[in-house]
């Protein structure tokens, strides 16, 4: 390395050479995919810039074991769609795990999708054949399979983390989304699994919380947070709901935001620069609604989350459909219906390959997929979720800048709204 460096607690230094070049640590560049020919994303933030992954990194690997589910929740896609049931066969899991096996580093492995992975017989097996590749193994569930036995598993294995998905913060709100009475259940495998952890001095794995927030429940949220603390969590992962019906669609939180989704603050507005403080004192408290903290958090990340970026390319990320076809994101994985805005908005699956016929490198490095990479990169597509006024926001075939399948301008996810852990 032709300049010196350093890490410490606030990033990389690195030293600037005489010819003014940056030379970046070994280790950060093969993280980051910095290879020669590919994109990378940069942005200026207050009075510096942050470098961003590569679209030649593939750091993370989404799978749907199935696309089964022991619930039937209100909010779910199950109550718009008509995909056939499947759970994801050996030899298919086979072929992603030789295909994870080929990257360098190993990108992380995501157990998740359109289903809930523990309905799939042999995901305990699927787990730790993922974890002998040496990959970061993660997984979402709604906790409801983690009795004592599992839990146990999950620690031997080195589970990374596990993200729990919780929509209430009393039996009742819980219910009233779910369907389904089972949060004493669920909190109480949680403080399990954390006793677990303690009692075989390990830190794994680590537990995050899902929250979808509406109206019915956003309230819940502080006592949510809570609540995490309570059961060992350390991180908690909030989305908006992705309202898959009228009803639903009554339940948004961004009615007046999503029609200015790419619009900055007001410009008379005064910037508001908060140093740390401890929201816990009553002598601050009532600065809370300022950022809306009603409990005590730590580091928040997506209040000023820009718009228009594909937070699955960031992330490096590719995901695998239970019958093996891979799509760029989950939300291409299956046709499903949605709302944007007040209109009926229906996203097409869209399938690059199935890894029974191509490798996954193969796939990655696909010509038309690295183009269409670098495209949501840019994210040059048509701005559908502020404009909405014509036939081609109803589904993601085609837009007026002239992108095709897939059109990703109105895509939620990619306006901030929606999130995944």
């Amino acid at each position: 390395m032709s300049a010196s460096s350093g890490a410490g607690r606030r990033g990389t230094i690195v030293r600037v050479a005489d010819d003014g070049q940056l030379t970046l640590p070994t280790e950060l560049v093969e993280r980051l995919g910095l290879v020669a020919g590919a994109t990378v994303r940069i942005d200026e933030r207050g009075e510096g810039v942050a470098i961003g992954r590569s679209t030649a990194n593939l750091a993370r690997v989404y799978i749907e074991p199935t696309n089964l589910c022991n619930l039937r929740c209100r909010t779910c896609v199950r109550n718009v769609w008509d995909e056939p049931p499947g759970r994801m066969s050996a030899a298919t899991y086979a072929r992603v795990i030789d295909g994870v096996t080929t990257v360098s580093p190993r990108p992380t492995v995501f157990f998740g999708g359109f289903g809930e992975p523990f309905a799939h017989p042999d995901l305990l097996g699927m787990i730790a054949t993922a974890k002998a590749t040496g990959s970061d193994v993660e997984l979402i569930t709604n906790g409801t399979a983690l009795d004592e036995e599992t839990s146990t598993e999950l620690v031997h294995l080195g589970l990374n983390r596990l993200w729990v998905s919780i929509d209430g913060a009393s039996p009742e709100s819980y219910a009233d989304v779910r369907l389904h009475d089972a949060l004493p259940q669920v909190t109480e495998s949680l403080v399990r699994l954390a006793r677990l952890r303690e009692m075989n001095r390990h830190v794994l794995p680590r537990i995050g919380i899902a929250f979808v927030a509406m109206k019915r429940n956003v309230a819940d949220l502080p006592e949510v947070v809570r609540m995490a603390a309570r059961v060992g969590a350390d991180r908690i992962s909030v989305s908006n709901v992705l309202p898959h019906t009228p009803e639903m669609r009554e339940q948004v939180l961004y009615g007046e935001t999503i029609s200015v989704g790419l619009t900055p603050a007001s410009p008379w507005a005064p910037e508001v620069l908060l140093p740390r403080m401890s929201w816990r004192n009553p002598d601050v408290a009532g600065l809370a609604g300022l950022r809306e903290r009603s409990a005590p958090l730590g580091r928040v990340e997506g209040w000023d989350d820009p718009s228009g970026i594909c937070p699955f390319v960031e992330r490096g990320s590719i995901s695998v459909r239970w019958d093996g076809e891979v799509s760029p994101c989950l939300p291409l994985l299956h046709t499903h219906l949605g709302y944007l805005d007040f209109r009926p908005r229906t996203s097409q699956a869209y399938s690059i390959g199935n890894v029974n016929a191509r490798s996954l490198l193969e796939l990655w490095g696909d010509p038309a997929y690295v183009e269409l990479r670098e495209r949501l990169q840019a994210f040059d597509f048509a701005p559908c979720t502020i404009c909405n006024s014509c036939d081609m926001a109803d589904e993601n075939l085609e837009d007026c800048f002239g992108n095709a399948v897939p059109a990703c301008g109105g895509c939620l996810w990619a306006q901030g709204f929606i999130r995944c852990p």
